[in-house]
């Protein structure tokens, strides 16, 4: 029997595929609805008198324009997150309450309102200092992908949870030995509080030189074997050995400096300007135009970053295989994850294409059994 029913039981499959069913019509929902949203207020002068509002000059107008889209964006989103949140409940895969969940959201909107401010105020400030304000926000965008690659590990991931040191053991001894193997220097194990939030099992490695660790959520350690722990951090190094996160840096950082030109040449065109109700692109009543034409490029852009992580991935896959020759543990870590994280095993084609950032279980377990060692 070949394809998810040879390797998952009927009610698992129905599981995953009733979850998934569920929870992506309110998550296309809510992409759908923001996107209409930003584009009404882009392509109108709803949104240059939104930002007017907020008074004449330019900085109150930056300041007003960056808040009330976030904001915005938030206040739509967030009946469809906690639908979301409503639904995997359902299944299990939540064990968080309202209240700690709310303050999550707030966390990310504390984080995600000074950015996006900061970002809107050093964009309009070079707009209108210098005709050549594309150039030097490209570079500074560039710029910023790199600084925050190398700060969120050890300043943004502590703000969502708590982190403490592996207690010496088989298991840790088993992961620094794994890097070792591997020729990779991991400054030490932690474990995350995800049970706080969830049952659902996961581990990866971050940071980069002295920051980097191996990161094991303690729903994993409850619930797999060490074999298949094993396998998991395995497959994370593949991700460091092939310098997946230096290369995603440098690609993100080249990809938000093209960004920018493409974002520049896009928005100081004149019928959409006019279509906004703004005469030039250095007034900040631009800011909705700006916005919804960031957010309908990136929607765009989707499946080709999409199909770019589900190559890195099969990658640090085969990585693993390599670096265990175990393709059991890996098929049996594979089922488990999907059984435990109710994920769909083989979702529709379409539905992958445009969203999945993974291989499905299905592909990785058949890759799996393909494999020989020295392949």
């Amino acid at each position: 029997m070949t394809g998810a029913e040879g390797d998952f039981t009927a009610e698992q499959i129905a599981r995953g595929r009733t979850l998934r069913r569920t929870q992506w019509s309110w998550l296309l929902a809510e992409r759908a609805l923001v996107l209409a949203l930003l584009l009404v207020l882009g392509l109108t002068p709803a949104g240059a008198a939104l930002v007017s509002a907020f008074g004449g000059a330019w900085w109150a107008r930056v300041l007003g324009g960056a808040v009330a889209l976030v904001l915005a964006q938030e206040a739509l989103s967030l009946p469809f997150a906690a639908r979301v949140r409503v639904v995997r409940a359902r299944f299990g895969l939540v064990t968080q309450g309202w209240a700690g969940w709310f303050a999550d959201r707030a966390r990310g909107l504390a984080v995600s309102l000074p950015l996006v401010t900061g970002a809107l105020f050093g964009l309009y400030a070079t707009a209108s200092a210098t005709p050549r304000w594309w150039a030097w926000t490209a570079l500074a965008a560039a710029l910023v992908v790199v600084a925050l690659s190398w700060v969120a590990p050890v300043v943004l991931e502590p703000l969502f949870n708590r982190f403490t040191p592996m207690e010496a053991g088989p298991l840790r001894a088993a992961l620094l030995a794994l890097a070792d193997r591997d020729g990779i220097a991991v400054r030490d194990v932690l474990v995350a509080d995800a049970s706080r939030r969830t049952t659902a099992l996961n581990a990866y490695v971050s940071g980069f030189g002295r920051t980097r660790r191996v990161v094991v959520y303690d729903t994993l350690l409850a619930a797999a074997p060490q074999r298949e722990i094993e396998l998991i951090a395995a497959h994370e190094l593949g991700h460091v050995k092939h310098r997946d996160v230096t290369r995603g840096t440098a690609l993100g950082a080249v990809g938000a400096a093209a960004g920018v030109l493409l974002l520049a040449a896009v928005c100081q065109w004149h019928p959409l300007l006019a279509a906004s109700g703004v005469h030039r692109f250095a007034d900040p009543r631009s800011i909705p135009l700006l916005a919804a034409v960031a957010a309908l490029l990136s929607a765009l852009a989707g499946p080709f970053t999409c199909a770019v992580s589900r190559r890195v991935e099969r990658r640090a896959d085969l990585h693993a295989l390599r670096l265990t020759g175990d393709a059991p543990e890996f098929i049996a870590m594979q089922r488990r994850l999907t059984v435990a994280n109710v994920g769909d095993p083989d979702p529709p084609r379409a539905l992958h294409l445009l969203f999945g950032t993974h291989p499905t279980a299905v592909q990785r377990i058949a890759a799996a059994r393909e494999f020989a060692p020295g392949s």
